[in-house]
């Protein structure tokens, strides 16, 4: 019909898919200038970032997640809860599986929505390469369940080793985060500060320094290995410092229910697996209507974010390869992409409404920062403005790790919520436990 307004359908409510549907929905949606759809097959949205800290229990999950239908509600987009399972390009159609309750009822039946412009960012999966016993035996902080899963496996190993009259086992309170990226790096710190927290609360048996260990497993020669050398070092020696023990040139082989076979033959006790280890997209991309995808599942997109094979269908995120022009490969799967390509998408959405040409998107590395817990904070930045590269930690740099994620809160709710979220969370944090209990 010809006053059906242009149908845009966004799958995945990550930091870069709500961002998007939230702009477009103010922008356009709104005024009815497009029918915004954003599909999850998760009710609510957590900022990634902050998954290790909820592992770690240093914060709670409920404080922090948004409702996807009222975020909807607010700004002018629909939600549709569901997993995205095909794509028909010649139909135009989005295939969501059906939905299921916790006793297995149907609550929703299979459905197809259809699109004049689909936006796939479904985001990426940790890569275990095939590792035996990853499944069975580790935990991959993919998801907020995932993480609230480990916490509370950390504090029932607590009450277990309170409550029992015979030694500590080998493997017992030891932790193992496999993979020294910036999530497995910042887990480790943020967890040194929570165990020794949660001990503080009754568990007067248990001595942190004696017999609590966290191992830190990396396949690569040093910690943080995609980000520059120096922040590498600068959080190798906090970490030690912390009584972190650090392994760097260790490939996991095995993990077991009591450790973890590096390929070297040690083995590292531990009944606490984290696996932060590589990333991919999931398999679901490998075949999905035919379109261009790499050895990572990624949908290969152009430099305007719309994949090889069909221009109404864009893709951005990990779940995306976005050549990176001068840099001889794609654009590195960072939060700030994500964040530069949603804010892109919600200015050429428009021009292609319009039917005006679509303009390249160009990635800008303004660096990196990792947060060692509250014992320090360590980044670099980039830019024309200061002429290259600088290094930063400490307050400073602390400081701005936090303002990344007041940057994605106002994107989805404006200045006036936030100011008003930051002073409530003030005033409560004071009458709460400094780690969470349970």
């Amino acid at each position: 019909m010809a006053d059906q307004p242009h149908r845009i359908v966004i799958v995945g409510g990550g930091a870069g898919g709500l961002e998007l549907a939230t702009r477009l929905g103010n922008k356009l949606g709104r005024r009815r200038k497009a029918a915004v759809t954003l599909i999850d097959r998760r009710r609510t949205h957590l900022w990634k970032p902050l998954l290790h800290e909820i592992a770690a229990g240093s914060m709670d999950l409920s404080t922090h997640e948004i409702d996807y239908l009222a975020q909807a509600y607010w700004h002018g987009f629909t939600f549709r809860l569901g997993a995205m399972i095909g794509i028909d390009r010649g139909q135009r159609l989005v295939k969501v599986a059906p939905v299921y309750d916790t006793e297995g009822r149907e609550i929703m039946p299979i459905r197809e929505f259809g699109y004049d412009t689909l936006v796939v960012a479904i985001g990426s999966l940790t890569n275990d390469f095939g590792t035996r016993g990853v499944k069975s035996h580790a935990i991959a902080l993919e998801t907020a369940d995932e993480a609230e899963r480990f916490h509370t496996k950390l504090v029932n190993a607590c009450i277990r080793a309170q409550s029992q009259t015979e030694p500590l086992r080998p493997e017992q309170l030891q932790v193992a985060i496999i993979g020294a990226g910036a999530t497995g790096t910042e887990l480790a710190a943020e967890l040194h500060k929570t165990t020794r927290q949660l001990v503080a609360y009754g568990f007067d048996r248990i001595k942190p320094d004696r017999d609590i260990k966290i191992h830190l497993i990396e396949a690569a020669p040093r910690v943080l290995p995609a980000l520059p050398e120096r922040l590498s070092k600068s959080a190798t020696k906090l970490l030690e410092g912390l009584k972190v023990r650090v392994h760097t040139d260790a490939r996991v082989m095995e993990v077991a229910p009591t450790g973890v076979t590096l390929a070297s033959g040690v083995i590292i006790p531990a009944e606490l697996v984290i696996w932060a280890a590589g990333i991919k997209a999931p398999d679901l991309l490998k075949d999905i209507g035919g379109l261009e995808t790499n050895r990572f599942n990624q949908l290969i997109v152009r430099q305007t974010l719309q994949t090889t094979r069909d221009d109404a269908i864009f893709a951005f995120g990990d779940c995306a390869a976005c050549p990176w022009p001068g840099h001889g490969g794609n654009v590195p799967p960072r939060g700030q992409a994500a964040h530069q390509q949603a804010s892109h998408l919600a200015k050429q959405l428009p021009r292609r409404i319009a039917g005006l040409p679509l303009r390249d998107w160009h990635y800008r590395d303004f660096g990196s920062l990792v947060s060692l817990g509250d014992y320090s904070t360590v980044g670099s930045l980039m830019g024309k403005l200061i002429g290259g590269s600088l290094f930063i930690e400490g307050l400073i740099a602390g400081l701005m790790y936090k303002s990344l994620y007041k940057m994605h809160q106002l994107a989805l709710h404006g200045p006036t919520r936030v100011v008003l979220d930051t002073i409530a969370r003030v005033i409560t944090r004071r009458t709460e436990p400094t780690v969470k209990l349970h």
